[in-house]
């Protein structure tokens, strides 16, 4: 009886290091910008709740270029257990496939959603010594100019360009797209007046527009902010239908089990829940918004149809 308790006990023992080796030890978020932007610094702030959730530790792997597809095509190669995550904002997931005639990845046939982690609705900002005190004179201003008022971007077919139409479609104004390569020299411009206003992620902004280096005019969004309670959205001030969430959320490669899929949906939610970590966010602009897989697919095709009625509607190509 002592020896096969001993052998019952030894089996036991074996299944479950077989079953601990077959766990990933670790846990891969690739970023698809280069560190230091916005959705890295949500990725770094997730990243470290996470791991305590998952008791895994979590590593923040950038994979920045090509409007994403290098950190989408590493993350649909990657094995498909839960141990490789892929945070994107919304251009990689919804965008991108209306703007490219070839994407080296699908995101019905690449990828599994988990979860979204935060709403990221874009700011309208403009000089500080820009006359307009909201929105709706800044409209008002660019249609009495004599010179077309030129708004910066972060690229063609980003967020902040597609906000951009939807202003003009919403005020008839005539204003000028000027894409740059990236929100930074785009902001620094408009700080410097070369550029009347821009769109872009509140967390890239809140720090110049509580520093007086920008002011915030208006919200594309269909609530206020709670970072920015006092700016307005574009709605209340008569220009309805400029509504931009540059969304983050988090995917997996397609083939990973449900039950994983599941595991890691509860333990986002759970970091996202923990005060600490909610203030962090809400702190620089990131509204913490936690999803099921369900809702978060939803939201993809949504923003995938939006997005590309309004890319064919305006006929917008990458160069």
């Amino acid at each position: 009886m002592k020896i096969h308790r001993r052998l019952a006990i030894a089996a036991l023992a074996l299944a479950a290091a077989g079953g601990a080796l077959a766990q990933p030890k670790n846990t891969r978020i690739v970023v698809s910008f280069p560190p230091g932007g916005p959705v890295d610094f949500v990725a770094r702030a997730l990243g470290e709740q996470l791991g305590k959730e998952l008791q895994q530790t979590v590593i923040i792997d950038n994979k920045g270029g090509a409007n994403g597809a290098l950190g989408a095509s590493d993350v649909a190669r990657s094995p498909a257990d839960g141990s490789t995550i892929w945070i994107t904002s919304v251009g990689a997931a919804a965008v991108n496939a209306s703007l490219y005639e070839k994407l080296p990845y699908d995101m019905n046939r690449d990828f599994a959603p988990v979860s979204l982690v935060a709403n990221n609705v874009e700011l309208l900002v403009v000089n500080p010594a820009d006359p307009a005190k909201n929105a709706k004179e800044f409209v008002a201003n660019a249609k009495a100019a004599k010179q077309p008022v030129s708004m910066g971007s972060s690229g063609i077919g980003s967020i902040p360009h597609l906000a951009i139409e939807q202003l003009i479609d919403a005020s008839g104004a005539p204003f000028v797209h000027i894409p740059y390569r990236g929100a930074a020299p785009a902001i620094t411009d408009v700080m410097g007046g070369q550029v009347g206003g821009f769109f872009g992620d509140i967390p890239g902004l809140i720090g110049h527009v509580k520093g007086g280096k920008l002011k915030a005019i208006g919200l594309a969004s269909t609530k206020r902010h709670p970072a920015l309670p006092d700016v307005p959205t574009l709605a209340e001030q008569g220009l309805p239908g400029v509504d931009t969430n540059n969304w983050y959320a988090l995917f997996v490669p397609a083939k990973t089990p449900p039950a994983t899929i599941d595991a890691l949906n509860k333990a986002v939610r759970r970091a996202l829940e923990n005060p600490g970590l909610r203030e962090r966010l809400l702190s620089t602009g990131a509204e913490p918004a936690p999803s099921t897989p369900q809702e978060l697919a939803a939201l993809l095709k949504a923003d995938t149809a939006k997005w590309s009625k309004l890319i064919r509607d305006k006929k917008i190509k990458v160069e």
